[in-house]
């Protein structure tokens, strides 16, 4: 969020709030919010009953420019003041500010209090306020509780008859209260929109064929337990339902409107379903935000008078959304075949093409869906509000995703994070090819393309990424309703040897291990196996220490009984509940699933296994310990802001101060500007030195001839130094350093993405980052744990704990550089590129030997720390 703009956000009831600084022409609202205050109100806020002279002057204040030394902040829903909330620095370098809070009477207890707040102290932050601080009286409980909510490092003093609160303006700590308050607002703002009591489809037609005549057909027949109504030029009944001319004479209030009229008209049956007291909407109806400026706008509107009246909106442009709840029974789309069983994988989807197919596969696969819900433009709600609704969601029991795009991508890696750890998430980001990536200016911001990016954020929220909708398919199928692998070991077993080798080699690729059993692994005991046998063999394996997971393979023959096989193992996966099990059935029919416990039967063993490697990884990461902010003595956050101020390359003595402030170390190195002084640089340093360019723009210095190794005394320096410098931009010079050697080089560094935020790289250092592309990126902030699974997540690992004998890195020391460098970036977000290539390590520690520093103004960035809704912006305008 920027200094001046507005942020939409949810009250605990889920109403609309619109947080935004105060302007002079709020003025008259603001005497209306007071003069509507009961005495004791107004006591409770000024410690008086006070004039209309000292309201005048309160208002006034409010009203003032905002300014480093004043903030004031209004809640509005609708046209209706709510709430204010302000910040007076006592002067104009202090880090603390005085606070006051005032919410109408009719208001409180929905926690808008407590809403303001959090954007008046983010408000602050920016500003350089470290702490807000209060006066409250004893007998105000409410704004008692409302700073005590606040939690983390909130506190409170009695002194003289009078109680001071006071509240850090940036705490991490508060982050889980901050989302318990986001997830209860969602489910609250959600509840009209996927369990309506009533629903009402705009645009039903009687001609079949038609979106809103379908639409109306899906929800009679699939038994929606709540009232429908149709809406219809003529008015008369369709498919047996009541039908209106205009919403506006649907007896009130309608829970839901789906909305299938042309894009030009939607507008106006939005706004007559404002007046019926409409608290949700799906627009099915396209020409909006994908058909150019014109429809752009279109949205725009739509989801500004959305917002201003209080309704949530699904699309425009989507298939509409189905609720399986058995209370519910909401098939609010237009998908071309029956909604499939209730289950519990919950299904988001911005392509209407992928959700058929979705749709289509789990009611062939019959592992049953919970809720589904096609985002379409995504105008509103969102892939954010959907995870934060399914996170206490009891019917939901896995989640699958298909996104094009993120709105607030710093939210979702925080909060799909959270899901993670009670419930698999599965999401297929499309758009992996290389076209259209940003190639930086050093080796860390090319690397940190978009795709790298998202893997990246996926890897540290642990959501499965399959590579295709094929895999997504597979993966969900594995990851719903059924146990998690408690190891990598596999264990296969069937009648069909090769496609038992084959499972095996698709194992071992993925990462599984398949160890030597007993009788043999993989177990093939021949087409002509009994089904008895097949099952005790079965019954023997899955009983083993040894099996994490089990892979039965069933080949059909005209000599054998696949179906009493299937019903023989069928037993025995429901005799072993915990177990993670696929099963693989070739050249029969059966149902897509085995047994009482639904295992999922594949046609081939290369799917069954990623489905299981997909399954094996997800419970590793939910085993890892998340870890917990690292503490990082000698930090000078202070020092580097001072210093990281302007814009383009820096050169290497500013870059070496800025990393000093935050205890990273480079190389020293002694700028020349003639063969002279470089000379003397080296004699001072000692030899061999290495001369290079001091143009802090020139890339790959060793390509371009701007590096000059092994020099051994002045003459070599000197005659070196005219190709060196003559590499970079003219008057640059050289930098002349001492060189030096270690077992292994890195490179490590920081890119700044304005959605996502920054990410750390580590990777294989020197002329070989690019070729052999070997490297880990984190996205920030970064937990004390991330640094030692970034270099464990390398394959030149090996390197360095010892390989062939060599001795071991100092990885504690480079574990250390990382975090820093995580603080960094978290902390200086100018920060646009830093890479430090190559980074030495060896048994002694790690140091950089080079480094690039590049700063770009800082601007509107999403904030993934406050409860806002995705934002609501003008065409031409980036959202945040």
């Amino acid at each position: 969020m920027t200094i001046n703009d507005s942020a939409d956000a949810l009250a605990l009831d889920g109403g609309i709030i619109t947080i935004r600084p105060t302007r002079p022409a709020d003025q008259r609202a603001l005497a209306g919010l007071y003069e509507d205050a009961t005495p004791d109100s107004l006591r409770m806020r000024f410690f008086t009953r006070p004039g209309s002279a000292a309201l005048a002057t309160e208002v006034g204040r409010l009203c003032r420019p905002e300014s480093a030394a004043h903030l004031a902040v209004l809640a509005v829903e609708g046209e209706r003041l709510v709430g204010v909330a302000a910040a007076e620095r006592t002067d104009d370098t202090g880090h603390r500010a005085e606070l006051s809070l005032f919410v109408a009477e009719r208001d409180r207890g929905r926690g808008i209090g407590t809403l303001l707040l959090e954007h008046l102290a983010a408000r602050a932050h920016r500003y350089g306020i470290a702490e807000l601080v209060g006066e409250v009286l004893p007998d105000n409980i409410a704004m008692l509780r409302t700073a005590r909510d606040l939690g983390g490092h909130s506190w409170s003093r009695f002194d003289d008859g009078i109680i001071d609160v006071g509240l850090d303006t940036l705490d991490p700590d508060a982050q889980d209260a901050v989302d318990l308050r986001d997830r209860t607002a969602e489910r609250a703002s959600l509840r009209a929109l996927l369990s309506p009591a009533s629903v009402a489809v705009v645009g039903a037609g009687h001609r079949p064929g038609g979106v809103g005549h379908e639409t109306l057909r899906g929800l009679r027949e699939y038994g929606y337990h709540g009232t429908v109504y149709a809406v219809n030029h003529s008015g008369r009944p369709v498919a047996g339902t009541t039908a209106h001319r205009s919403v506006r004479q649907l007896p009130p209030p309608i829970d839901l409107l789906v909305i299938a009229v042309p894009a030009d008209q939607v507008a106006g049956v939005l706004a007559d379903g404002a007046a019926v007291g409409v608290r949700a909407a799906v627009v099915l109806s396209a020409g909006f935000g994908e058909a150019g400026e014109r429809g752009r706008q279109r949205q725009y509107e739509l989801v500004r008078f959305a917002r201003d009246h209080g309704i949530r909106l699904v699309g425009p442009n989507c298939l509409g959304l189905i609720n399986t709840d058995p209370a519910v029974r909401l098939d609010a789309s237009f998908a071309p075949s029956a909604p499939p069983p209730a289950g519990g994988l919950a299904v988001a989807a911005q392509s209407g093409a992928v959700g058929i197919a979705l749709l289509d596969d789990a009611l062939r696969a019959g592992h049953g869906i919970s809720t589904f819900v096609s985002l379409g433009n995504k105008a509103d709600v969102s892939v954010n509000d959907l995870i934060a609704y399914w996170y206490d969601d009891p019917a939901t029991r896995a989640v699958a995703l298909y996104v094009e795009s993120f709105g607030n991508p710093r939210k979702f890696a925080r909060t799909v994070r959270a899901l993670a750890r009670r419930k698999p998430v599965l999401a297929l980001k499309s758009g992996r090819s290389d076209a259209g990536q940003r190639a930086g200016a050093s080796h860390t911001a090319a690397a940190a393309a978009p795709t790298a990016t998202v893997d990246a954020l996926f890897a540290q929220a642990g959501v499965v990424r399959p590579e295709n909708l094929g895999e997504l398919l597979d993966e969900a199928r594995m990851l719903t309703d059924q146990p998690l692998p408690t190891g990598r070991r596999l264990a296969i077993v069937g009648n069909a040897g090769g496609l038992g080798v084959l499972a095996a080699d698709a194992a071992e690729a993925a990462g599984l291990t398949v160890p030597p059993g007993g009788a043999g692994n993989p177990l093939d005991l021949g087409a002509g196996v009994s089904p008895a046998d097949l099952a005790a063999a079965a019954a023997e394996v899955a009983a083993s220490d040894g099996t994490d997971m089990l892979l039965l393979i069933v080949i059909a023959t005209r000599t054998n009984r696949a179906a009493e096989i299937i019903a023989a193992l069928a037993s025995v996966v429901d005799e072993h509940p915990g177990l993670a099990t696929a099963v693989v059935l070739v050249g029969a029919e059966a149902g897509p699933r085995l047994g009482a416990r639904g295992v999922p039967v594949y046609d081939l063993p290369e799917r069954a296994v990623t489905a299981l490697a997909a399954a094996a990884e997800y419970a590793e990461w939910r085993r890892r310990p998340l870890g917990g902010r690292a503490d990082l003595p000698g930090v000078d956050t202070g020092l580097a802001r001072d210093l990281a101020v302007g814009c383009g390359w820096q050169d290497y003595d500013r870059t070496a101060a800025i990393l000093g402030a935050y205890g990273i170390t480079i190389l020293p190195a002694v700028t020349a500007t003639s063969a002279t002084e470089a000379a003397v640089a080296a004699d001072r340093l000692g030899y061999p030195v290495v001369v290079k360019s001091a143009d802090p723009e020139l890339v790959h210095k060793t390509d371009s001839g701007g590096v000059r190794v092994d020099l051994n005394g002045p003459a070599a320096v000197r005659h070196a130094y005219r190709p060196v410098a003559a590499a970079g931009r003219p008057g640059s010079g050289v930098l002349v350093q001492k060189q030096m050697t270690e077992p292994v080089e890195l490179v490590a560094g920081i890119a700044h993405d304005p959605r996502f935020g920054s990410v750390v790289l580590l990777g294989l250092g020197g002329v070989r980052t690019e070729l052999l592309g070997d490297r880990v990126l984190r996205l920030v902030p970064m937990t004390d744990l991330d640094a030692g699974r970034m270099w464990r997540g390398l394959r030149a690992a090996p390197l360095l704990t010892g390989y062939r004998g060599a001795p071991p890195v100092d990885t504690v020391a480079l574990e250390d550089l990382l975090l820093r460098l995580g603080r960094l970036a978290e902390d200086l977000p100018q920060i646009a590129e830093l890479d430090l290539n190559p980074v030495l390590a060896g048994p002694d520690g790690v140091v950089a030997v080079d480094a690039k520093l590049r700063l770009a103004p800082v601007g509107a960035e999403p904030d993934s720390l406050l409860r806002r809704l995705s934002a609501a912006e003008p065409p031409g305008k980036e959202p945040s």
